[in-house]
């Protein structure tokens, strides 16, 4: 029976190579951050770095405008994070970033860099420029686009798991002014979103806001902008990361 299951799959490959008329989809290589120990108060590096970027949306535990810093340096701020992750994935919140709160943190990013909610494309500037023209350069915004990403996560399962609607994410300087935003608007440099929580009202996305590690928070009628203007330092090139 097992030789003539090997025939078969011989055949069914041949067929596909040489005919097309048989496909067989396979899933593509998962891309997944290299966790290499486990991680505690105490340690630093680039691995606690991209732990806080990837726990910076459980910033505080009620109301507040606390964030993150993203500076590699696993103080109580990062443990507090990470413990109010645990407890929202139903892991033991001990602080500790062992295997399981790795496997975890892992499952929220998707193969091409970006969150298991949120595609880059949804951020992408209105007039087609993609990540480009704006006031820093398409890679820096791609890294913050990034970094934003999973504070909407948390925004999203704070909310029961509701979907979001982003109606604005980076603008290129063109559109920025075709819109009317400030010329230095936070969106011109990937660090901001106008979001719609389905089935929640903007009072209640301001709530979840404030929990999020988001420091700029501006109510409008429809929709929510959040940004995370504090997190950042202005030099003469632009808005970067403060570290």
């Amino acid at each position: 029976m097992l030789r003539i299951l090997g025939r078969v799959a011989v055949a069914l490959l041949a067929l596909t190579l040489f005919t097309g008329t048989v496909s067989v989809a396979t899933a593509p290589e998962a891309h997944a951050y290299n966790w290499t120990r486990t991680l505690r108060v105490g340690d630093s590096g680039a691995d606690v770095r991209e732990l806080q970027i990837r726990v910076a949306g459980w910033a505080a535990g009620s109301s507040s405008r606390t964030h993150i810093a993203i500076d590699g340096q696993f103080g109580p701020a990062t443990e507090g994070a990470v413990r109010r992750f645990q407890s929202a994935y139903g892991l033991a919140s001990d602080g500790i970033v062992g295997p399981a709160t790795q496997a975890q943190l892992n499952w929220l990013e998707a193969s091409d860099g970006s969150t298991r909610h949120f595609n880059f494309s949804e951020f992408h500037s209105k007039d087609g420029a993609g990540f480009s023209g704006g006031n820093v350069g398409a890679s820096t915004v791609r890294e913050n686009v990034r970094r934003l990403m999973y504070k909407l996560e948390a925004i999203r399962k704070k909310a029961g798991d509701r979907p979001i609607t982003i109606n604005s994410g980076f603008r290129s300087r063109s559109h920025n002014s075709a819109v009317g935003g400030a010329a230095n608007s936070q969106h011109t440099y990937g660090i901001a979103a106008d979001i719609v929580v389905s089935g929640r009202s903007v009072s209640q996305v301001i709530g979840y806001a404030q929990t999020s590690g988001f420091s700029g928070i501006i109510r409008y009628s429809t929709f929510t902008h959040v940004d995370s203007r504090v997190e950042y330092s202005y030099g003469g090139g632009g808005y970067y990361w403060a570290v």
